[in-house]
């Protein structure tokens, strides 16, 4: 039997588990995930800043790249693009219009129209003949543009009761608004109104509609005779008793007024879009030279 002081001696040793080390890939996974969103939401970002017409010849292109590279234009969307053959500039009317201008132009017509307002407030307190009816004009920025009202008072009317015959002072405070008022491009919507009282043959016979829509023309005239140029004349309406300044008290003489509005271009082109060609917009297609805008005069509506 052998020694057994000679036998080997097999030491055991039991090593406890640790927690494996994690290397660094989740970190380059993480990082590009992040800037895959950053690239997104820039992406998105600048599509919301560009126009229908070149997204529309972005699109476009990629649907047949070939066909817009070599032929471009309106298939390419009516604006500016980075993709050749991207169409026309976004200034032009046809397709896609630049917004910016639009709202700078916007801008500037409300500078302009603000301006007009403290230029006729001047003019009122600096002219006699306008300052004593300095309590009968109200002025007002509205989403049509400037309205200036001239309110009837029941010591001092416009007109002769029931009639359109224009009094002196009423004459001679529209010749004075008239040389204010032309100082300006814009062009001008003018509205009569009546209180409700009603004419003894009532609706069926001259009624406060024809009698609103003859006191407007009357003051048109007045306008024109005041060195108004009639090409500024956009729109005469009369609007009987339909939209009173007193709601309660529908035959208050404060009810009775010429409303002008210095129409902003927004409003001019609404109302010649809803009228449609005119027989001036049929006859300056045809001829060389421009004429001049036709007058119209409606009835309320």
């Amino acid at each position: 039997m052998a020694d057994e002081s000679q036998r080997p001696i097999i030491i055991k040793r039991i090593k406890k588990g640790g927690h494996a080390h994690h290397g660094g890939a989740w970190k380059i996974a993480y990082a590009d995930f992040v800037t895959a969103m950053m690239a997104f939401f820039l992406l998105m970002w600048l599509l919301s800043s560009v126009s229908q017409g070149a997204l529309a010849g972005i699109s476009e292109y990629f649907r047949t790249p070939l066909k817009v590279a070599l032929l471009g234009g309106d298939g390419a969307g009516d604006a500016t693009s980075p993709i050749k053959g991207g169409g026309e500039d976004l200034t032009r009317s046809a397709g896609q219009v630049n917004r910016s201008n639009i709202v700078t132009d916007e801008r500037k017509e409300r500078v302009l129209l603000n301006k007009l307002s403290q230029k006729i407030t001047q003019a009122i307190e600096s002219n006699q003949t306008l300052k004593q009816f300095k309590d009968q004009i109200t002025l007002e920025m509205t989403p049509e543009g400037l309205r200036v009202q001239i309110i009837d008072e029941k010591n001092r009317p416009m007109f002769d009761s029931g009639s359109a015959s224009l009094l002196p002072h009423t004459r001679l405070l529209l010749q004075e608004m008239a040389k204010i008022l032309n100082d300006v491009p814009n062009r001008l919507s003018i509205s009569g109104h009546t209180d409700a009282t009603p004419f003894a043959a009532g609706e069926r016979g001259y009624s406060n509609w024809e009698l609103s829509a003859d006191r407007a023309n009357a003051a048109r005239r007045e306008l024109l005779l005041g060195g108004m140029t009639e090409q500024k004349m956009l729109r005469v309406t009369g609007l009987a008793a339909a939209n009173p300044l007193d709601q309660t008290n529908p035959t208050n003489p404060i009810n009775r007024r010429i409303t002008i509005i210095v129409l902003n271009k927004k409003t001019e082109e609404d109302i010649l879009r809803e009228s449609g060609p005119s027989v001036a917009d049929r006859a300056a297609a045809a001829a060389p030279s421009p004429a001049p805008a036709e007058t119209t005069e409606t009835a309320g509506q």
